[in-house]
């Protein structure tokens, strides 16, 4: 029998980041150039750490490097929170796309958390 990795793409905390880092930078690309240079080059590098984060903490070797990195991620999710409401204050996000980035920065802790439990239990070292 062969044994089975776990892949990166097989993490849906990683999948579900990286689709949202695609459909804010889908948003921010059509606004302004002072719009952009401000709020918009924040907010889409905030929302992209999110899955870089998680796809470098998963590349680590050991349990706490890779904890670490998932933490940061986390926090990434958090800090688009900021930017979304300020988005949302500022005019620049249609109702549906807030709350599509919203509900999403909702739930992506959750799972990252799920990920560290997974990863605590799982590796040793």
């Amino acid at each position: 029998m062969v044994k089975k990795y776990l892949q990166l793409n097989d993490v849906n905390c990683y999948k579900r980041a990286f689709a949202l880092s695609n459909y804010v930078w889908d948003i921010v690309v059509k606004w302004d150039y002072f719009t952009k240079n401000t709020v918009g080059m924040q907010f889409a590098t905030a929302i992209d750490s999110i899955s870089a984060n998680i796809a470098e903490g998963f590349g680590r070797y050991g349990k706490k490097d890779k904890v670490k990195f998932y933490y940061y991620s986390s926090g990434s999710a958090k800090e688009g929170l900021d930017w979304n409401e300020k988005g949302r204050i500022r005019k620049l996000l249609t109702r549906e796309q807030y709350k599509n980035i919203f509900r999403e920065l909702q739930e992506l802790p959750k799972e990252i958390n799920q990920l560290i439990k997974f990863t605590n239990i799982k590796l040793k070292e």
